[in-house]
C-alpha cells in the first residue's frame, strides 16, 4: 500500500444548524487539502449537532434527521468533497423508510457515497435504535472501518472491526468534560471558554486534566497498540448546547502513539502521513497472530444481555 494523508479535526458545530456546520467542514476540508490530505474527519454528529438532542420527542428527531444518501446534507457533504478532490467523514442523524432513527456516520468522495455506519450503542436520545453491522471499506488502497464514541469502549468492536480488515479505524466522539463515577470527572465551567484568549491557562488545565486528555490517554492509545491500527480520533471542541468539549482530535499510530493533535483552542486540523510498515513493525501485529481463538470463542462468544444504559449526560 502506498502512503495516505490523513487529516482530523475539531470545531465548536450550532445544534440544529446544519448550513453552519457544513460550511465549517467546508472550511476545514480545504485547509487539509492544502497539507497534502486525501481524507479528513470530523466528529459524533458534526453536521446536525449533538447534545440538543436529548429534549427532542420523536417527531422533532425525525425532522431533524435526514435519509441517506438521499438526503440534503449527504448531497451537500459530496458537493464539498467534489470541490476539495478529499474524501470526508461526518456524522448526522438517520431516518429510515420506516421512522426508525440511528446515529449515523458517514465517508464521501467526488463520487458519493463511500459508506456509512450505524451507531452500535446509541445515547442522547431514547427513539434512537442501535446500529447491527460493522463497517469496513476502502480509501486509496487501505482498509479503514468506523465505530462511533461509546462503541470504541467495548473492546470487542475494535478487534472484531480490526479482524474484519481495517487498518484504520475512524473513532468519531462527543466526549470528555461530563460528570461520571470514574475520579476526576465532571463538567468544565463555561465561563472558561468565554475567557480562552485572555486567560487560556485555567481552560488548558481543565481540558488536560482528568476531566479530559488525561483520561482519554488510559483507554485510546491502548486501542491502537493492541490491534496494530491506526486510530483517528475526531472530538468536538466549544459549547456543544449546554456542554462544554475539549477538542484534542488526534491521529494514534499502531505503536499506540499520537502522531498528530489538535492543540488549538477553537477550529482546527492535525494531520498525519500513514504507512504502511508500521501495520507489521507494531506489537500488536504479532499479538494478533498468536491467537489462539480454540481457547476463548465460546467464552467470547457465549450468550449475553446487553444491560447498555441510556444517558444524555454521563460521558461515553
Amino acid at each position: 500500500m502506498q502512503n495516505i494523508r490523513i487529516s482530523t479535526a475539531q470545531f465548536e458545530h450550532k445544534s440544529g444548524d446544519k448550513t453552519y456546520n457544513l460550511g465549517v467542514i467546508d472550511k476545514l476540508a480545504g485547509q487539509a487539502v492544502l497539507r497534502g490530505s486525501q481524507a479528513i474527519a470530523f466528529h459524533e454528529c458534526s453536521i446536525s449537532g449533538y447534545t440538543f438532542a436529548r429534549y427532542l420527542d420523536k417527531q422533532q428527531m425525525l425532522e431533524l434527521a435526514e435519509y441517506i444518501p438521499a438526503g440534503e446534507s449527504v448531497q451537500k457533504l459530496t458537493e464539498i468533497a467534489t470541490k476539495h478532490n478529499i474524501a470526508i467523514l461526518a456524522g448526522l442523524f438517520e431516518k429510515d423508510a420506516n421512522e426508525n432513527l440511528y446515529k449515523a456516520y458517514i465517508c464521501v468522495d467526488k463520487t458519493g457515497l463511500i459508506a456509512k455506519f450505524r451507531k452500535l450503542h446509541p445515547f442522547i436520545n431514547p427513539y434512537l435504535i442501535p446500529g447491527n453491522s460493522y463497517c469496513v471499506f476502502e480509501l486509496h488502497g487501505w482498509k479503514c472501518g468506523i465505530l462511533i464514541c461509546y462503541d470504541n469502549n467495548i473492546i470487542e468492536n475494535v478487534r472484531a472491526t480490526n479482524l474484519l480488515g481495517a487498518d484504520i479505524i475512524f473513532m468519531p466522539h462527543v466526549t470528555m468534560c461530563t460528570p461520571s463515577t470514574r475520579p476526576g470527572a465532571g463538567f468544565v465551567d463555561p465561563k472558561l471558554w468565554l475567557t480562552k484568549e485572555t486567560d487560556p491557562t485555567p481552560l488548558r488545565l481543565e481540558f488536560d486534566g482528568m476531566k479530559g486528555r488525561e483520561w482519554l490517554m488510559k483507554w485510546l492509545p491502548a486501542r491502537a497498540y493492541d490491534n496494530a491500527i491506526y486510530a483517528v480520533f475526531s472530538n468536538a471542541i466549544g459549547m456543544d448546547d449546554d456542554q462544554l468539549k475539549n477538542g484534542c482530535s488526534m491521529i494514534i499510530d499502531p505503536f499506540g502513539d499520537v502522531v498528530a493533535e489538535c492543540r488549538e483552542l477553537g477550529d482546527a486540523i492535525a494531520t498525519a502521513t500513514f504507512t504502511a510498515a508500521k501495520l507489521t513493525d507494531a506489537g500488536g501485529y504479532r499479538y494478533k497472530k498468536a491467537r489462539r481463538p480454540d481457547l476463548y470463542k465460546d467464552i467470547v462468544g457465549q450468550a449475553h444481555k446487553s444491560e447498555q444504559k441510556v444517558i444524555w449526560l454521563e460521558e461515553e
